[in-house]
């Protein structure tokens, strides 16, 4: 590209809840995210015009949105603009972690990873459609999203200067606070001490007691999900799956995006989808995080299911193994990795057969799988039922098979140092 001629701020990163979940209880003071608000002032300081950027990955409530406007031009941006982009998140990521099962260390989904690339992407838009010199992201320098933010500009937008103020200042959320209750705007302690991200694919939640590995979260962290112990009665949903995704909860047809939030209020509704995620991060150091997923994990888990009935052993397995590659590089900001785009070509292909409808039990916290059936069931009573009888061969047949199957483990045993041949 040819040069740029006026800076871009982002306003993306979310601290508010929103997408009609009637779970949540509190919100900031400020309806935008406290790293983004001091952003605006501190790019203001330095002579930057801004226009700031509202990405809607799915987690604002009614007048939230023009709330956050209001804010950014009181801030000193010229100019805000919001821009929803949920149906592209789910299309562009949601889908895909869907039909691979992703689950990061086997229990979180991918809320913020699922998100962060389409909000670049939004932005990038609008700095190519102004002209933009440069970009800026609140991220600070000891998280996973500033690799995000960064490596997506980077990508999307060669030789335009990426600015990350909190990052560039090693700016705390105490002194961000501090300086925007000095700019006459209020800031609650709480807004201080946790970090919470709002989206269509769930919510995350840092800081405080979470930085402590034997410490679990307090009540009030959670803003989604019920507490188990007072969660709604139990109820059997049933989940309808097209090639792969889903398209029908309880007989309705749903869209995407739409499906994702009455999931979630059915199942946050009884205590589904609470949990803690302990894993690596980007830069090599250990992180802990809260979240609150509920359709994400009981689509997850009905999906897998459903899979389990239609797919071979072996597409199941290059099918988890390379999922799991590819949940690990979009975690990592590496979606843009052509690789990534091979291994999407695979899901695709794997998913031909995964139709069918899933029985799910909700209540109490849990998640249950009781049913499954599909066209392509391979399930086969008139060939054979497992333990019990079979049409499709004889006791002959299968007393030879358990003869032939061990061999060559047998020959590697017997022809061993010490093993039956030698005594």
């Amino acid at each position: 590209m040819g040069p740029l001629k006026s800076p871009v701020s982002t306003a993306s990163e979310t601290e508010t809840g929103g997408g009609g979940w009637a779970q949540i209880r509190w919100s900031s003071p400020i309806p935008a995210g406290l790293d983004t608000s001091y952003c605006i002032l501190a790019l203001r300081e330095q002579g930057w015009e801004v226009i700031a950027v509202t990405v809607d990955t799915g987690g604002f409530r009614p007048g939230e949105l023009e709330a956050i406007g209001a804010r950014a031009r009181a801030l000193g941006a010229r100019e805000h603009l919001a821009l929803d982009r949920r149906a592209q998140v789910y299309d562009r990521f949601v889908s895909w972690i869907i039909r691979g099962n992703v689950l990061r260390g086997g229990v979180y989904p991918l809320c913020v990873a699922a998100e962060r690339v389409e909000q670049a992407i939004a932005v990038a838009e609008v700095a190519r459609e102004r002209g933009a010199r440069a970009v800026a992201h609140g991220s600070t320098g000891a998280g996973n999203d500033q690799v995000r933010f960064d490596a997506a500009f980077r990508t999307l937008l060669p030789g335009t200067e990426v600015l990350a103020p909190i990052r560039a200042a090693r700016v705390s959320r105490q002194q961000a606070t501090a300086r925007l209750r000095a700019a006459g705007l209020q800031v609650e302690e709480r807004t201080t001490e946790l970090s919470v991200n709002v989206s269509l694919w769930g919510t995350t939640i840092g800081g405080r007691e979470l930085h402590d590995p034997w410490r679990y979260p307090k009540d009030d962290v959670w803003r989604l999900v019920c507490d188990p112990a007072r969660a709604a009665e139990p109820r059997e949903i049933f989940l309808r799956f097209e090639q792969g995704l889903p398209v029908a909860l309880d007989d309705a047809p749903l869209a995407g995006i739409d499906l994702v939030a009455r999931l979630n209020e059915l199942a946050g509704a009884r205590g589904v989808g609470r949990g803690v995620h302990l894993g690596d991060t980007i830069l090599g150091i250990k992180g802990r995080i809260a979240f609150e997923a509920p359709a994400p994990l009981v689509l997850v888990l009905a999906h897998r299911e459903l899979e389990k009935l239609v797919l071979t052993k072996w597409q199941q397995f290059w099918k988890d193994m390379l999922a799991t590659f590819y949940g690990n590089l979009l975690h990592e900001g590496l979606y843009f990795d052509p690789v990534m785009r091979d291994i999407e070509a695979l899901l695709a292909s794997s998913q031909q057969r995964v139709t069918g409808e899933v029985r799910v039990w909700l209540g109490a916290g849990r998640a249950e799988v009781r049913g499954v059936r599909s066209p392509y069931t391979l399930v086969a009573p008139e060939i054979a039922t497992y333990g019990e009888g079979n049409a499709y061969w004889d006791g002959a047949d299968a007393a030879g098979f358990c003869k032939l199957f061990p061999l060559q483990a047998a020959i590697a045993s017997w022809r061993a140092p010490g093993g039956q041949e030698e005594r």
